[in-house]
């Protein structure tokens, strides 16, 4: 029991750790780096606090050094599915009936330890597992998931203390309780963040979680998995289960205790998960809550007045940082024609500068795509390039898969607004560029805007003030974070929070309270202190000083037996003192 109104601490973005030469935490991370590529894990799924091993195995491996395993790990099936969503179900009346605090602090205790001992070995499992540099490493699985931790135990005790008002006489109370059954969380490669932060922020607020992570993001998620456990997190409330996402999916989707899915991943599949929540609407308890963070094709848009210098720059950390692997990576470019001779000849000596390589030697700017399919799907974009009369390759094109899954760095400029590099999500290090006429700028925002089905990210670069103002409302709907004068990737939880519509998903920001929100269930309690005990209201009661009129004598009643007369009116409370009806004057 809690006898106290307690205060979250008051949380502050974690900073970023440089790893300059000679720093602490560059030999810190190299000794992890080498530790960790020494030896090879055994992954299971966690269900319930232990560890089931199916015996059905695949390899975890080095997207930059591909003969590199790092791990074996263990497939969940339809049969592990059940079992943990039999033990989410079983740990909920447990977990979402402790104070709100004590499962507050298992995160913040997770936060404390991730900024701590932890941060090097999720760091490094992250560079190693999915080819991220020291850089995107720091400010994905270390800042970025400590922020989400700490934020969102902020953020959950502002919507608790959110409460109605209440009258003389009455107590209103609004309580956010957890969603009936459990949640299932899909999570994406790409971002350890958002693998640690899909599953915990249902779990918060009361939920039991199902966690189904990518493939090709198990190693991270696993440690993950160690350090909730270490944070004191109990068993059944997140019940990893890696597995092919086909049959993880259906499993889950089939339960009719699906009472959510926080998913990040491709458009198609989250798709696919709202079409077959939509057969099935009738097997559930509860209409399933669906949140979902999908693809994107994402902008830069330069005006005339715009600085070339920073436009390049934020081409080229938009569109290449970790690869291109980004939802909210730079995509396509639109550039003035009056300012394109500049711009591409600073992208073009950026790009020539950029090294691609083994995330473990902290001179590469690249890493590696993250799988065989990535490869062959950029791969396959660079040939239509090659082959089309309406593209010029300016810069890169090349690609390598005998050690890793590497891509160069590629500049892509379309000749015809519809190629559909300027069209369709690559999720590589592919950028293309639309050049286009200094007095066709509406042009260029319609093309922007209506040019892809995603609404995700976006940025405008400009120096006139009016332009900027012209340009934002033009894009109004085009994306869901939208950035002026900056690259639309690096979104920093408590100050952006993320997410688009369209195609790009539901937009309930993620590294906001809009997010926690969806995994509540309100409901609004009233207490009435004396509650009245007659049912007339004041004004049936006949006025003085007004016409003489008698009350008419109710008809007897007849209630299918012998007839009743009507039992006389008790004295009437209105809630307050007893107040007999007044006699009128004859």
């Amino acid at each position: 029991m809690s006898n106290g109104i307690f205060t979250a601490p008051r949380p502050r973005n974690e900073p970023v750790l440089g790893y300059a030469p000679g720093s602490p935490e560059r030999r810190a991370l190299r000794a992890e780096l080498e530790r960790l590529a020494g030896q090879v894990v055994e992954i299971t799924p966690r269900i319930g606090g232990a560890r089931i091993a199916t015996g059905r195995t695949a390899e975890a491996v080095m997207p930059h050094d591909h003969h590199h395993v790092l791990a074996v790990w263990h497939q969940a099936g339809a049969a592990e599915v059940a079992r943990a969503i039999e033990a989410a179900l079983a740990a909920h009346r447990a977990w979402s009936g402790l104070p709100w605090e004590e499962r507050a602090a298992v995160f913040l205790r997770a936060a404390e330890l991730l900024a701590g001992p932890w941060r090097m070995t999720l760091n490094a499992a992250t560079m190693l597992g999915q080819s991220k540099t020291a850089h995107q490493a720091e400010v994905d699985s270390a800042c970025e998931l400590i922020d989400f931790w700490r934020f969102n135990v902020a953020w959950a005790e502002e919507i608790y203390r959110q409460q109605p008002e209440s009258s003389p006489g009455c107590w209103n109370r609004l309580e956010h309780r957890p969603l009936e059954g459990f949640v299932l969380a899909v999570t994406p490669f790409n971002f350890t963040s958002i693998a640690g932060n899909l599953p915990t922020a249902p779990a918060l607020m009361g939920n039991t979680v199902v966690w189904k992570p990518a493939s090709s993001g198990v190693y991270a998620a696993h440690v993950l998995m160690d350090l909730l456990e270490a944070a004191g997190l109990p068993p059944g409330v997140v019940n990893l289960v890696p597995g092919v996402a086909a049959e993880v999916g259906e499993a889950a989707l089939a339960s009719p205790d699906l009472a959510g899915v926080h998913f990040t991943g491709s458009t198609a599949t989250f798709r696919a998960i709202w079409e077959a929540v939509g057969r099935g609407i009738g097997r559930y308890r509860s209409y399933p809550r669906l949140v979902g963070e999908t693809g994107g094709k994402d902008f830069v848009l330069a005006h005339p007045t715009a600085d070339p210098a920073a436009v390049a720059t934020a081409l080229t950390r938009g569109a290449f940082e970790y690869q291109g692997q980004k939802c909210s990576a730079a995509s396509r470019a639109f550039i003035p024609a009056s300012l394109w001779p500049e711009v591409e000849r600073r992208l073009l000596a950026d790009v020539a500068a950029l090294r691609v390589g083994d995330v473990r030697d902290f001179g590469n700017f690249m890493g590696a795509v993250i799988d065989r399919d990535a490869f062959a799907k950029v791969r396959g974009y660079l040939d239509l390039a090659r082959r089309s009369p309406d593209a010029e390759i300016l810069a890169g094109g090349g690609s390598d898969d005998r050690a890793g899954w590497f891509v160069e760095p590629t500049v892509v400029r379309a000749l015809a607004p519809d190629l559909p590099l300027l069209r369709e999500e690559i999720f590589g290090p592919v950028l293309g560029v639309w050049v286009y006429a200094d007095d066709a700028l509406d042009a260029a925002l319609a093309l922007c805007d209506r040019g892809t089905p995603y609404a995700l990210t976006g940025a405008i670069f400009a120096r006139d003030r009016a332009a900027i103002a012209r340009m934002t409302a033009a894009l109004a709907y085009a994306a869901g974070n939208f950035y002026v004068n900056d690259k639309p990737t690096g979104a920093v939880v408590g100050q952006q929070p993320f997410g688009g519509a369209r195609l790009s998903g539901t937009d309930d920001k993620a590294g906001s309270p809009l997010n926690l929100l969806r995994w509540v269930s309100p409901r609004a309690i009233k207490e009435t202190f004396a509650p009245p005990t007659d049912f007339r209201y004041p004004y049936m009661i006949a006025e003085l000083g007004g016409p003489d009129m008698a009350p008419q004598a109710p008809p007897p009643m007849n209630m299918g037996g012998p007839d009743m007369a009507p039992q006389a009116p008790p004295p009437m409370n209105m809630g307050g003192p007893d107040m007999a009806p007044q006699t009128p004057r004859a």
